[in-house]
């Protein structure tokens, strides 16, 4: 769905969207605005389009961004400066948490899938890699540029030096999910000659023998660095596990709740029985992370959370067909990138803004005490709003680099459309469609002969051809 990149309003007078959809109760209204604004999305989607896909990537965008923003916390240090924090490693009561907002399993799974798809359909692998590595990598250069003009400035106003380095990891440290996740991807046309099942399987090995050697009783402290080969190999369960059901595996529900209910024993054995932490996220201060390096508890619980995914793709396919809950989720998975390198940005520019008035609660105070979970979600409305307007930046940076800002896409004849057919006519749920299938109506006219907006396509192009993260 990557022309939904182009929803905005058109050039003309401020009375509100004109849509060519019947109009709201109160045209020009918030209601007005809100019910056009997701009927044009709607109009936009092709009928067989698997929304629980994209209900499953934005539900572990969402528990993604609103982990981070609960568990990242910043404490007074001696001598006037910041250390990171966490609320778990003071209010442990809230462990469950992070069982619900881990959500990163799921973003991999649905990653595979969106990868193995859009492998079948590419006509030449070297250019299918070239254009991913661009799209996952083209957002660092401003994330890097921005937190250079931070650090400088913090630095200059004679911040102490760990105190920039406390505000600037949180925020720079969603860039080892892109690296993952692009090592992941170039790997794609290899692994699709392989087994899923296998491919998972043998990850999953990997994992146990370095948690074995890691956590030997007497081992020497050097085996302690081999954890880090499970960065790879953890993630790389739920990414194979994604491209085999692309390809038709996990199809049954007897294998998601195999999935779900072996994995969550698992992660229950191995936290009950064998000493792994119970929190499936970093806590500050403690001696093992079940996240950085991904452990085998991690993988385990990242198994149950595929096969819940499979079990309720199906309820939340037949929930997305409400048109407004579809927008919000359509235009999530557009920004998927951009919410997830921005997320914790958003956070740590908000705490620089108050480095001036020193223990802020909720956000430059030490998080011992129940209150300032409490505190901290008063701060999401802000931390929001920042995101939003970063995520609006990157759109009109986008539509400027393309030159095309506020105009219709250029009409190409049909010879071009019969061209594409093979990559752009490929349905959800069902082999590339005719050339007469995918044809544009002309310039004007909506999918039902309607007018249509300026500025607005209406066929929207499957957009889990593209990499999970610029949608």
């Amino acid at each position: 769905m990557a022309d939904l990149e182009t929803v905005g309003p058109p050039a003309g007078p401020a009375t509100g969207w004109t849509t060519g959809l019947p109009a709201g109760p109160a045209t020009g209204s918030a209601t007005g605005w809100a019910t056009g604004w997701a009927g044009r999305i709607e109009a936009s989607t092709p009928a067989g389009r698997d929304r629980g896909v994209d209900a499953l990537r934005a539900l572990a965008i969402f528990g993604v961004v609103l982990g981070h923003w609960l568990v990242t916390a910043w404490a007074p240090a001696s001598g006037g400066k910041l250390a990171i924090s966490s609320p778990l490693a003071h209010l442990p009561v809230f462990t469950p948490l992070s069982w619900v907002l881990q959500t990163l399993a799921v973003f991999f799974f649905v990653g595979g899938y969106a990868a193995a798809r859009s492998l079948r359909s590419a006509p030449d692998v070297r250019a299918w890699l070239r254009s991913r590595a661009a799209r996952l990598l083209r957002p660092v250069t401003p994330l890097l540029l921005v937190w250079a003009g931070i650090v400088a400035g913090l630095t200059l106003h004679g911040t102490p030096w760990a105190t920039v380095r406390a505000l600037a990891l949180p925020a720079l440290a969603p860039l080892w999910f892109l690296a993952v996740f692009a090592a992941l991807t170039a790997a794609t046309p290899l692994l699709a000659r392989l087994r899923p099942g296998v491919t998972a399987a043998s990850a999953v090995a990997v994992v146990l023998a370095v948690d074995a050697a890691r956590f030997w009783p007497g081992g020497p402290a050097w085996l302690d660095r081999l954890g880090w080969v499970n960065l790879a190999a953890g993630w790389l369960v739920p990414y194979a596990l994604g491209m085999g059901w692309a390809g038709g595996v996990l199809a049954s529900r007897r294998a998601a709740a195999a999935l779900l209910t072996g994995g969550a024993a698992g992660a229950a054995l191995l936290v009950a029985a064998f000493g792994y932490p119970a929190s499936m996220v970093g806590v500050t201060g403690a001696q093992v992370s079940n996240l950085s390096p991904p452990t085998l508890a991690a993988v385990c619980f990242g198994l149950a959370q595929v096969g819940l995914a499979l079990l309720v793709r199906g309820p939340l396919a037949r929930l997305m067909r409400r048109p407004r809950l579809w927008a919000v989720t359509a235009l999530v998975n557009l920004s998927a990138m951009t919410i997830f390198l921005w997320h914790q940005t958003a956070l740590s520019v908000t705490a620089v803004a108050a480095l001036r008035f020193g223990n802020v609660p909720g956000l430059l105070s030490s998080p011992s005490d129940p209150g300032w979970l409490a505190h901290r979600l008063g701060w999401l409305a802000v931390v929001t709003a920042l995101l939003a307007l970063a995520g609006t930046a990157g759109a009109g940076l986008r539509a400027v680099r393309r030159g095309r800002p506020g105009r219709r896409a250029p009409h190409r004849g049909p010879a071009v459309h019969r061209a594409r057919t093979p990559r752009a006519g490929r349905t959800a749920q069902g082999p590339p469609r005719t050339a007469e299938a995918v044809q544009e109506p002309p310039h004007g006219a909506g999918p039902a002969g309607g007018h249509r907006v300026p500025g607005f396509t209406t066929r929207c192009h499957h957009h889990l051809d593209a990499p999970s993260g610029s949608l």
